[in-house]
């Protein structure tokens, strides 16, 4: 696949970080506030939906690779983008209360919910950089399509996984949540890509947070629950064991 145009649109960026890499990380480094790294405001992100806010530069390179892809009659759609903090903590209050109604202790519930979604102010989803996608031109749409046996065997959307683990990481897009069997924190989601040259130095900005203090001053339902161990827990196996390619 050519990538001329693609780096081309990207070249001053890729120049800095080639000619000076270690001026150039630490510039992006430094850039980031925090209000860009829980998603309380990021001047970054373009588009105006749920589907199509993304970071400028992960909006460019996710177009390049779904025309790439389209040539291979493989339709890319983009189901979840950019995050706000305040969306995130509607999502994860919402399952906690369902949870909780049902019968389930707080800490039991926390435990439920962080098997697939992120506290608020954790979400990478906040960065703009990472997608949750599917595969269009499938014919009729399961009525839940964020489930795994959707991307494998004889899945609707297996073509695409198959595509993409051939070509995504040729456009700078990675899986963040594989399937290797020793890894803890988040189930696998084979729908979840990230693009590495702004989400990794987010991840580094992001990781010199003090996220327990964060966690603590948002109110947050459950939040009272949120132990030294658990915080301790969850940023070791939720946020920092991913592929290993992003951090």
């Amino acid at each position: 696949m050519k990538r001329k145009d693609f780096l081309h649109l990207t070249g001053i960026c890729s120049l800095g970080l080639l000619t000076l890499p270690h001026i150039a990380l630490g510039a992006v480094q430094d850039r980031f506030t925090k209000a860009q790294l829980i998603g309380k405001g990021n001047p970054d992100i373009t588009g105006n939906s749920y589907t199509q806010k993304m970071h400028k530069q992960t909006k460019v390179a996710f177009l390049e690779m779904k025309s790439a892809a389209a040539k291979d009659n493989i339709s890319i759609e983009v189901v979840s983008a950019y995050r706000s903090f305040e969306r995130q903590k509607e999502i994860f209050e919402g399952k906690y209360k369902r949870f909780t109604r049902q019968g389930l202790s707080a800490t039991q519930a926390l435990s439920k919910i962080i098997e697939y979604s992120t506290i608020p102010g954790t979400s990478r989803h906040h960065w703009g950089t990472d997608i949750d996608i599917i595969q269009a031109n499938t014919g009729k749409r399961p009525s839940s399509v964020l489930q795994e046996k959707h991307f494998y065997g004889v899945g609707p959307f297996c073509e695409m996984k198959v595509w993409l683990t051939q070509n995504a990481n040729s456009f700078g897009f990675y899986e963040v949540y594989t399937k290797d069997v020793q890894r803890k924190g988040f189930s696998h989601e084979p729908w979840h890509f990230s693009y590495r040259p702004v989400s990794r130095p987010m991840l580094r900005a992001y990781k010199k947070l003090d996220i327990k203090s964060i966690l603590q001053q948002e109110k947050i339902k459950g939040s009272e629950h949120f132990s030294d161990s658990f915080i301790a827990k969850y940023i070791k196996e939720h946020i920092l064991d991913i592929n290993p390619e992003l951090l």
